[in-house]
């Protein structure tokens, strides 16, 4: 029996967030420079894609490019930001084609125009689809968008239009940048860091980890598979205990 075979269709998770790592090791074992890895990235972006489609994935969130990253050499800056232009401008027809619709988290305002514009023309052409939502997380930071929530509730506080009873669980998930978005039920970082890196930390409190040592160049649809079976074998309390559920189903 196949992995895909293996797979109960009845509890898959509704969202997978993914932090894509390990594009600059891959490439320096092919003795190649980090900005080759991030090419090669780009097919196992496809790959999941297609299997998370496979499997009925309604919401799919890739880690691109955090406000950290902008420390990196700006070679490998400037490469990801065209590599990105490239990207968007180079699979929009094929993605609309396959009924995904695109969008995006983080600060936009910090990107290149170019990468707005791109990144604008994809929300366009894809918006009026019904496939699963493609969610890039690009110049993002969960510190920053917990910051920026907290500033907007400050605001209104100050203004008189909340009053501070009204602040509670999900006011804060309407201030965040994924809004009216499900939070993720399975995060997966590859290349075998065992961390979060400052993303969705406020969405991912229930979520299930799934850590692999595969480079994210070489993660293929089994990989993806291999996450969700370990997902499905876990039991979701949400603070509760066993007995507990086992009355409730």
């Amino acid at each position: 029996m196949s992995l895909l075979d293996k797979i109960n269709r009845d509890t898959i998770p509704k969202h997978i967030a993914i932090i894509m790592d390990g594009n600059g090791r891959w490439a320096q074992k092919q003795g190649e420079d980090r900005l080759f890895g991030h090419n090669f990235g780009v097919e196992a972006v496809r790959e999941t894609l297609k299997a998370a489609q496979e499997i009925g994935v309604e919401y799919l969130t890739l880690y691109a490019f955090s406000t950290e990253n902008w420390k990196r050499p700006k070679e490998e800056v400037d490469g990801l930001m065209d590599l990105l232009v490239r990207t968007i401008s180079g699979e929009v027809d094929e993605l609309h084609e396959s009924n995904v619709v695109i969008s995006s988290i983080g600060d936009m305002d910090g990107l290149p125009p170019s990468c707005k514009e791109e990144l604008q023309a994809a929300y366009d052409r894809t918006k009026n689809n019904t496939g699963i939502n493609l969610i890039l997380a690009l110049n993002y930071s969960a510190k920053w968008e917990l910051i920026q929530a907290t500033k907007e509730i400050a605001r209104r506080v100050k203004e008189g239009e909340l009053e501070m009873d009204d602040i509670n669980d999900c006011l804060m998930s309407d201030m965040l940048c994924t809004k009216g978005i499900p939070d993720p039920e399975l995060l997966i970082r590859t290349s075998g860091e065992n961390r979060v890196s400052n993303f969705l930390l406020w969405q991912i409190a229930y979520a299930e980890f799934h850590f692999t040592d595969v480079l994210w160049p070489d993660f293929k649809r089994e990989d993806l598979y291999k996450a969700v079976l370990d997902y499905q074998s876990r039991e979701r309390r949400f603070g509760l205990v066993s007995a507990q559920l086992e009355k409730n189903t």
